[in-house]
């Protein structure tokens, strides 16, 4: 389980540099930010869309967190079963970025909203690396 135990570790590194960059550079370019977004400036030029957007920018940093605290307690407290378990939860959980995220921000990308360019794609083979990671992970703690 030591597999999952450090896919897991690395993917709450990887959240919680992306919940520091909603909470307190929500501008910024890196950490999976939405300064990518060429809407997020325009959003903070409208009041109500400012207010709005950031609500929904700080609610997802709050599920982020959520999320990263939850595995921290699995991480902490998890058996060998309850790990595996969990590789396959998020593998599922993750995957579900492809469902619905991922056909819009390439739509965006491809219109010219997302900067830099390319974007979504990057984004696209991180969250499919994480995947393969887990599943590989989760199948090398039952082989092995």
């Amino acid at each position: 389980m030591t597999y999952i135990r450090v896919i897991i570790i690395g993917f709450v590194i990887l959240e919680t540099a992306n919940v520091l960059a909603l909470y307190f550079f929500p501008d910024s370019k890196l950490a999976n930010s939405v300064g990518v977004f060429k809407a997020w400036e325009r959003s903070q030029q409208d009041p109500d869309m400012q207010n709005f957007t950031s609500y929904l920018v700080n609610w997802v940093a709050g599920t982020k967190l959520i999320f990263i605290l939850l595995l921290l307690v699995i991480l902490y407290k998890a058996n060998d079963q309850m790990l595996l378990v969990t590789a396959v939860a998020l593998a599922i959980s993750i995957s579900s970025f492809f469902w619905r995220l991922f056909p819009l921000a390439r739509k965006m990308d491809q219109e010219g909203q997302i900067d830099p360019p390319g974007y979504s794609s990057v984004l696209g083979w991180m969250i499919l690396a994480i995947i393969i990671l887990l599943v590989v992970a989760a199948f090398l703690s039952i082989s092995g």
